[in-house]
């Protein structure tokens, strides 16, 4: 397989996680998206992922896959051995809204491109970084009322803190306070702790700059 990442993708994270907590190999094929203008915007990029996004996954038979969700679903059925959902229907119905938070009203409102949307309307920095800090904190807050008292999220690994890491990493980086999520930070450090999550942090990638 061929994973078309960034190094400090938030939803690129969440597949590399995936990826190694189920022990797959994949080669990884760094799109910068600020070098020379972004390469996801390279005419031959484009003529993989019309959207012009991150991440992108070939599989081994050639299919292409982008979007996250769609990817982490593609490789939970194709890889079931190693599952990030339960079994049991309520549980993974747990760990689907916390990812839905996360993926659906937390990092599209820090995208890149909504960031840059916000610059070209003038809007100042400083009310940027409102913008950003407003909704990650407010998302978070449901995630944190969410997620149970041990363990990870919902007890050991799964699809939750697949989405959950990536989303701390981000707000660590916009300098986002995380002072008031006592059980996120919880699943932080115990993910921390675990190969597969240290093995698919930003820090270690082979596109991180020098």
């Amino acid at each position: 397989m061929d994973l078309f990442t960034y190094y400090r993708s938030t939803s690129s994270y969440r597949v590399r996680i995936a990826l190694a907590y189920k022990g797959l190999s994949y080669e990884a094929v760094p799109i910068n998206l600020i070098k020379d203008g972004g390469e996801h915007r390279r005419l031959d990029y484009l003529a993989l992922n019309p959207q012009g996004r991150i991440p992108l996954l070939r599989t081994d038979e050639g299919m292409l896959i982008p979007q996250s969700p769609a990817i982490l679903e593609y490789l939970e059925e194709r890889y079931p051995e190693t599952p990030l959902l339960p079994k049991d229907v309520l549980a993974r119905a747990q760990h689907r809204s916390v990812a839905a938070i996360i993926g659906c009203d937390i990092h599209p409102l820090h995208n890149v491109s909504v960031l840059n949307r916000l610059r070209q309307l003038n809007v100042g920095e400083k009310d940027v970084s409102a913008w950003i800090a407003h909704w990650i904190s407010e998302g978070l807050r449901s995630v944190e009322a969410l997620i149970g008292d041990e363990g990870f999220c919902f007890g050991t690994v799964g699809l939750a803190d697949v989405y959950l890491l990536p989303q701390l990493y981000a707000a660590r980086r916009f300098n986002v306070s995380l002072e008031p999520f006592s059980r996120l930070a919880r699943v932080e450090r115990l993910a921390l702790a675990h190969t597969a999550f240290q093995q698919a942090h930003p820090d270690v990638q082979v596109d991180r700059p020098i």
